[in-house]
């Protein structure tokens, strides 16, 4: 069987998956999503079984699970109605295929040189920021307390990272060096929620900005890494969150 047909069967098995969960009360919807997450990394296992090995391509199966996940988390606090919920199913069907053509592209870039290798990173880069806001607007919807908030963004963000990270390298042997930028890089995003605890801001502003920040250090790191890292990608990436962190200052809504 062909990549391709199985990258179509593994997209609509979970897209089916996704539309059953709606059938479900809501404790056992949220446990659904768990078992779906599941069964993303093993679908992306067998779609993509040929040029995964026991090293770092491994990480080409984090973001689909993590996107299952945060798609999942995400639909399950909108309204229910069909206006809104088909949209997200489609979006996330297209989604799930997508993934499976640009984790592939890693894959086999890992081993020869690939000339989609730089749309991909494209594709890769903006998925993985998707995601991180869905996975962003599921934790603080919580409303949970700083003790939880804070290590929740830590653990959620750092796989985010790790495999964003990889996907400019596309090394099979570990790297320290990158696993220790994933962690500041994470422990810097937690303490950014941590503050938002204490900011008055809406779940949606407070996730935007966590993904504005979360595409800043991605951002950086990706040009470190690539040797890059020249005083205009900064200053770019310095303006953007400026703007952003004036945008969320005036629509906060001060006062008691």
């Amino acid at each position: 069987m062909s990549k391709r047909r199985r990258f179509v069967i593994a997209s609509l098995l979970l897209s089916l998956g996704f539309v059953g969960i709606q059938f479900l009360t809501d404790v056992n919807r949220l446990w659904a999503i768990g078992v779906l997450g599941i069964f993303t990394t093993i679908l992306f296992g067998w779609s993509l079984w040929g040029n995964l090995g026991r090293d770092m391509t491994l990480l080409t199966l984090v973001l689909p699970t993590v996107f299952t996940l945060g798609v999942g988390i995400f639909w399950f606090l909108l309204p229910a109605s069909v206006f809104t919920r088909i949209p997200i199913v489609i979006f996330y069907a297209v989604g799930m295929y997508v993934l499976s053509l640009t984790m592939n592209i890693y894959t086999v870039a890992a081993i020869r040189t690939i000339a989609l290798l730089r749309a991909a990173r494209g594709v890769g880069f903006v998925l993985t920021l998707i995601t991180s806001f869905f996975v962003f607007d599921a934790v603080l919807s919580l409303k949970a307390e700083i003790y939880y908030l804070i290590p929740l963004i830590l653990v959620i963000s750092l796989p985010l990272y790790f495999q964003g990270f990889w996907s400019v390298v596309l090394e099979k042997e570990f790297s320290k060096d990158m696993l220790k930028l994933s962690l500041i890089c994470s422990l810097v995003t937690a303490e950014i929620g941590g503050a938002l605890y204490f900011w008055p801001v809406t779940v949606m502003v407070g996730s935007l900005f966590l993904t504005v920040s979360f595409y800043m250090l991605l951002g950086l790191g990706q040009a470190k890494l690539e040797d890059r890292l020249f005083p205009t990608i900064v200053r770019e990436h310095l303006v953007v969150g400026t703007l952003v962190f004036i945008a969320m200052y005036i629509a906060t809504h001060w006062g008691g």
